[in-house]
């Protein structure tokens, strides 16, 4: 199946999540969960369409996308509503957006995170220096504003296999 596709998963809790592609329509939704997780919304709507959502009852209850500048790409915007944390869903998105990436050439996967450095190293990511960031997204909304010079960054290789890299799998967000 071809990450282009929706696709249902179940949590370990047995409740049904679509993961899809966001739609211009899902915007607010998706904004709304970045601000009530204290996440930046800058410039999420002009990458939108670089972004997966799960939705439960047709309410988006996880997201997560990737910011491409040449053969480097920006994860962002990884967040799951509070009651949807531990679910799996969060890993399950991170997996789309990155195969998604690697099928466009993307080789270099970077992060900013203030609050999750301890989560993305579980999914291959290692903390780089910021000078070691691509000069194109480092003049991102998210690396200029959005995201304190206090953010760490992370690395890692768009082909690297976490150790459960099938969507749906395992731990939080």
């Amino acid at each position: 199946m071809t990450t282009a596709q929706a696709r249902t998963i179940s949590t370990p809790d047995h409740r049904c999540v679509t993961l899809r592609r966001a739609r211009q329509a899902d915007g607010e939704a998706v904004a709304t969960l970045l601000r009530d997780l204290k996440l930046p919304t800058d410039g999420v709507a002009d990458w939108l369409e670089q972004f997966w959502v799960g939705e439960h009852a047709g309410t988006v209850v996880g997201v997560a996308g990737m910011e491409r500048y040449g053969d480097a790409g920006l994860l962002r915007s990884v967040a799951v509503d509070s009651a949807w944390q531990g679910s799996g869903i969060g890993r399950a998105l991170v997996n789309l957006v990155l195969e998604d990436g690697r099928a466009a050439g993307v080789r270099d996967v970077y992060l900013l995170t203030t609050t999750a450095e301890h989560y993305f190293p579980r999914l291959g990511f290692a903390c780089v220096d910021r000078e070691g960031v691509p000069s194109a997204m480092r003049a991102s909304a998210e690396f200029t504003g959005a995201c304190p010079s206090s953010a760490v960054v992370m690395r890692r290789a768009a082909g690297h296999q976490s150790a459960s890299s099938q969507p749906g799998v395992g731990g939080s967000p």
